[in-house]
């Protein structure tokens, strides 16, 4: 019995302890909610990414490992490319009326939604530190105490949610993250990214380097590439005579 109720102040404590940056980035994702991007999306998200960063510590528990910290640290690279996207399409979105209420869709729709997989990606991606102290955790929890951390963590996801909305509400806080939110984004998500990098040791690898290295270089010129066409009509690949004409036409 004193096992069980030792496990809730420890389930407290490590989810406390790995989750405090998720306040900040849970407060910027509900900043940027409009017409597109949803409140359902972010919570779903969260409760996906975190759910994976659970599974993928529970093999100690079981004593073996799936994967190592450095090839988990190639996750880094999804807030990177996330970061660079944002950075080079800084439109403006119509911002959501709280009042409005959100349309009704099938559940599972919420689930297949790019927007709930972004979350998510960031999610895991920040969720390095997560791994390396619930992995310990749960070699040394019986399942009794194992089950009541499971249940807490999950509980708490909840509550840091609510805890990154209300804080969105706050006038004060929210006129900096509406104002400045949609420009600071892309760079802590690239920071954000890098320091996944880093801190999984991932650079340190020579293979996961070059992976690191073509993953966000073909990124970019996609990219690049799609931004080129948006800009001036046409592709890098189209007939001469096609684009001198539209390069006059302009």
């Amino acid at each position: 019995m004193s096992g069980l109720l030792t496990a809730i102040p420890t389930g407290l404590t490590a989810f406390a302890a790995t989750n405090l940056d998720d306040i900040v980035v849970l407060s910027l994702f509900f900043s940027q909610i409009n017409t597109c991007f949803r409140r359902r999306h972010i919570v779903i998200g969260q409760y996906l990414g975190f759910s994976a960063l659970v599974v993928a510590s529970l093999p100690s528990f079981f004593g073996k490992f799936i994967l190592s910290a450095s090839w988990i640290g190639l996750l880094g690279i999804v807030p990177i490319m996330i970061g660079i996207s944002r950075l080079l399409n800084q439109e403006t979105d119509d911002g959501e009326n709280p009042n409005t209420p959100e349309p009704s869709e099938v559940w599972w729709c919420n689930f297949l939604s790019p927007q709930t997989y972004g979350v998510a990606a960031v999610t895991i991606a920040n969720g390095g530190d997560n791994i390396s102290i619930y992995m310990p955790m749960f070699a040394t929890s019986t399942w009794d105490s194992l089950l009541v951390i499971l249940i807490v963590f999950f509980v708490m996801v909840g509550v840091w949610c609510y805890a990154a909305y209300c804080l969105t509400q706050v006038s004060a806080i929210a006129f900096v993250i509406t104002r400045y939110g949609n420009s600071l984004i892309p760079f802590i998500l690239i920071g954000l990214g890098v320091s996944i990098l880093m801190e999984s040791q991932t650079l340190e690898t020579p293979s996961l380097v070059v992976i690191t290295c073509v993953s966000i270089g073909s990124y970019l010129l996609i990219v690049g590439k799609s931004a080129w066409q948006e800009t001036y009509g046409f592709s890098l690949g189209s007939p001469k005579a096609d684009i001198l004409s539209r390069v006059e036409h302009k």
